[in-house]
């Protein structure tokens, strides 16, 4: 607080300020790991004077996600009208392209801890971004008459998609480079054609044999039952006792394999971790040298065809890090940068202008598509969705 004239002066917009506090709190240690008290010291305040501005931790949150979805809509409606020209359409790509680099916080507890909203702010962010989308799909089909509405929308979807990676990585670039390459690859998204029923190109690169191993041992089981309900309810949601039942067993054997819920997940991220590097010896293995632009697209394919496959792969893109033990992060963080890397070093040698960082934040880009729409009930759900990811992926890698 500011002193003028012997006099306590509190700052201007002080719940604007303690929802900022609060939502990098969020980021950094997760919603379940902040307390009120926690964002009040942060804050420099007390426990009863955060309480003057908000209810509750859970307000709090809501706060956070509805000032960014406003955000959204104020550049939406700022940038669009019926009369939408292409030069309207990249203004409103690149306003929302800086709002994420801005408050990439924001675009991390979206994708994070949205679930833990009441379930009336849950219904209210629904609602405002389906509008939205709806409204970006409508300029999208005045620009591309050939599209379906559905189709507009999966493009929309995947578009926003793209503004999100930022809170998967904390690869930076200068403000105006980091908004220009964002809003390319919007655009490389909102442009893409997707494949016919009939067009079986997508899916030309085979994927490696599936191996016969007899029955999955009771750990197996125990890990296969946990990825589902992790990623039907989330991490926090599930109960030991609840991993034991679906894998047939009494809720505490499962300490017989893992010693908590924690080292479950890390398990999980290994065997994901696993599956992806089978996945992507094989593509790379397929394509041959010096192709690296096959290369990439088969990297791309591989990734796909893994992530439509068993949960463990979505589970260990969604679930917040600060779940799993510090004991197991390094390890499991080496695993997805290796992975990433791969992406990285075939992106710069097929676009050799992109620097590493520019390759990386577009890899990511990509990859967050495929995360993302995978979990989108709405899109996933359509007939020849693995062909029509694969062919965003190869989009916005500019590898079509």
């Amino acid at each position: 607080m500011d002193e003028t004239n012997g006099r306590t002066r509190r700052p201007r917009d002080r719940r604007h300020q303690l929802a900022a506090i609060a939502s990098e709190l969020f980021r950094e240690r997760g919603y379940h790991g902040v307390s009120v008290n926690d964002i009040a010291a942060a804050a420099g305040v007390t426990g009863p004077a955060l309480y003057r501005h908000f209810t509750d931790k859970q307000a709090i949150l809501a706060h956070v996600l509805l000032s960014g979805l406003h955000d959204m809509e104020i550049a939406t409606e700022a940038a669009l009208d019926r009369a939408a020209t292409p030069e309207k359409v990249r203004s409103l790509l690149n306003g929302l392209a800086t709002r994420s680099v801005e408050r990439r916080e924001v675009a991390a507890l979206w994708r994070w801890e949205g679930r833990h909203l009441d379930t009336e702010s849950q219904h209210e962010i629904r609602r405002r971004s389906t509008a939205m989308l709806t409204t970006w799909s409508e300029v999208l089909r005045r620009k591309r008459p050939e599209l379906s509405h559905a189709d507009a929308e999966l493009l929309c979807w995947a578009t926003l998609s793209v503004f999100g990676s930022v809170s998967v990585h904390r690869a930076t670039l200068a403000k105006r480079r980091f908004t220009e390459l964002l809003t390319s690859l919007a655009l490389r998204v909102l442009h893409a054609d997707l494949p016919r029923p009939d067009d079986n190109a997508a899916n030309a690169a085979g994927a490696p044999p599936a191996l016969a191993l007899g029955s999955p041992s009771r750990r197996e089981q125990v890990l296969t039952a946990a990825a589902e309900l992790f990623r039907a309810r989330g991490f926090t949601d599930v109960s030991m006792e609840d991993i034991g039942k679906a894998a047939g067993i009494a809720g505490p054997s499962v300490y017989r394999h893992f010693p908590s819920k924690a080292s479950l997940l890390a398990a999980i991220g290994r065997r994901a971790g696993d599956r992806l590097a089978l996945a992507a010896e094989h593509a790379l293995r397929a394509s041959g040298p010096p192709d690296e632009r096959e290369a990439l697209r088969r990297l791309a394919d591989s990734y796909v065809r893994t992530l439509t496959g068993p949960p463990e792969l979505l589970v260990a893109f969604s679930v917040d890090h600060v779940h799993i033990d510090e004991r197991d992060r390094p390890e499991l963080l080496r695993i997805q940068r290796d992975y990433v890397a791969q992406w990285v070093r075939l992106l710069t040698a097929v676009h050799p202008e992109l620097e590493p960082r520019e390759a990386r934040i577009t890899a990511h880009a990509a990859l967050t598509i495929a995360n993302d729409l995978t979990r989108t009930r709405r899109v996933a759900s359509r007939p020849h969705f693995g062909a029509e990811l694969t062919a965003l992926l190869h989009a916005v890698l500019d590898v079509t």
